[in-house]
């Protein structure tokens, strides 16, 4: 009779979805060699504890005016960029997920988050799925992130794991990582789309119940999507991606969904032998080892959030022999860049189809705002023609299919960053003047055209 009770079923380890039988390709998301057999067991649970938040039995609606909220505060952990980017601070009861790629900082993150708040008083417990209490032990004695009331435990267990903190009470919990953790009413593999759901479900009950604060550290496939899971990123209040290259110092925090702040803010750090120091001024970073008077060259203004950042926008335009020109484009949108080549092409003149044309946003970033659209075409007429860029000059703009610059947001933040970075000159688009008051230290040019720009710069 138990046998009868036992379920197989094939899930797709990229999507979640499920067959009775295997299948070579997922008709869901597409990818091959995806399904898993797992074993299916029901329970029986009682219903009020699985799915009400409260714990308290069947939930009773309530009119929305009259919840009344205290004014709770968040938790600090002392990193600027880290509270920057999670809007202010930890809310109390939220679920994040960090993500990235192997060794890119992210357990280095946590551990120096936890220290920041067991400095001041809180009791903050780290769970590892991955090293044991003595490993951690070496790496926090070479970050410097000791503290009494920093409490670490090695444990994949998650019914273990939610009873140790039931009595232990912790001010926030991290778990790294939610691909370790392993549910033992379920006979499938720890890292398995079930395993995952089931036991961030179990944190997100917790985390809802009690008001503790938890954060997930998660693995990411080789397309750079979190592990497990597009479902695992609905079910977070919070989702952070830390990007950045191994090889490279410099480490980028973007939150992509926040619940209780504002998405797209970002927290740049440098990665240094004693863990990852925030870098409070980005733009400086960016701009840091720019060459002086090198064709190519242009520096443009993008919106991160609700922070302005200037980065520096290299191009390359070499001739080629070959039947088709190579684009090869880093830290843009390689189809917007494109369109922008081809707007430079039919509405300027410029002949870039027996040019390679490479691409680069200098220091590692990665720009997709249309603001930086004048900033491509500058970069890429200025390679092309071998002649610079003036000094202390930026350009602001989004351009057109038929060559028009067009007016951009927050143009006043934009301005006052350029100013505060010693530049004398800004070219932004004409319909913008009107919006934009005028700054000491920096003069501002209107331009209408592509052409107006090219005219204006060279």
């Amino acid at each position: 009779m138990a046998k009868k009770n036992i379920k197989t079923v094939f899930s797709c380890q990229s999507c979640g979805y499920q067959t009775p039988k295997w299948l070579g390709k997922c008709p869901d998301c597409g990818q091959w060699h995806s399904f898993t057999e797992e074993t299916v067991t029901p329970r029986v649970t009682k219903r009020a504890e699985e799915t009400t938040l409260s714990g308290t039995g069947t939930p009773v609606p309530v009119p929305i005016d009259a919840i009344t909220i205290e004014n709770e505060q968040r938790l600090s952990t002392g990193i600027g960029e880290f509270d920057r980017v999670l809007g202010g601070g930890v809310v109390p009861g939220t679920l994040v997920l960090i993500g990235g790629d192997p060794g890119i900082g992210k357990s280095t993150l946590m551990l120096q988050a936890l220290y920041g708040l067991a400095q001041i008083g809180h009791k903050v417990l780290y769970v590892s799925g991955e090293e044991s209490i003595r490993q951690i032990k070496l790496r926090s004695q070479r970050l410097n992130t000791q503290a009494p009331q920093l409490f670490v435990v090695s444990e994949i267990d998650i019914d273990v794991i939610l009873t140790m903190i039931k009595s232990f009470d912790p001010a926030l919990i991290v778990i790294d990582s939610i691909q370790t953790m392993f549910h033992p009413s379920l006979s499938s593999a720890p890292g398995s789309i079930s395993q995952v759901r089931e036991t961030t479900l179990k944190l997100m009950l917790m985390a809802k119940r009690t008001g503790i604060p938890v954060f997930l550290v998660g693995h990411v496939t080789k397309d750079g999507a979190i592990a497990g899971p597009r479902l695992l990123e609905h079910m977070v209040d919070t989702v952070l991606y830390f990007e950045g290259d191994r090889s490279h110092i410099f480490r980028i925090l973007r939150a992509v969904k926040n619940r209780f702040g504002s998405t797209n803010e970002i927290g740049v750090f440098e990665m240094n032998r004693n863990g990852l120091e925030e870098i409070s001024n980005p733009s400086a970073l960016f701009l840091s080892e720019r060459p002086d008077n090198a064709p190519g060259s242009v520096v443009t203004a993008c919106m991160e959030g609700t922070r302005p950042v200037l980065v520096e926008i290299q191009a390359l335009a070499s001739s080629t022999h070959l039947g088709t020109p190579r684009r090869t484009i880093l830290g843009l949108d390689a189809n917007r860049v494109a369109l922008l080549v081809a707007v430079l092409e039919k509405k300027v003149g410029f002949q870039l189809m027996g040019h390679d044309l490479f691409m680069n946003v200098a220091g590692g970033a990665k720009v997709v705002e249309p603001a930086v659209d004048i900033g491509i075409i500058c970069a890429v007429a200025s390679s092309f023609m071998d002649k610079p860029v003036p000094e202390g000059t930026v350009v602001l703009g989004e351009v057109g299919l038929t060559g028009e610059v067009r007016a951009i947001g927050q143009i006043e933040n934009r301005v006052s960053e350029c100013e505060k970075m010693g530049f004398t000159r800004c070219l932004l688009p004409e319909s913008n003047l009107a919006r934009c008051k005028e700054i000491q230290g920096i003069r501002i040019l209107g331009i209408k055209t592509v052409s107006d720009a090219i005219e204006a710069l060279f």
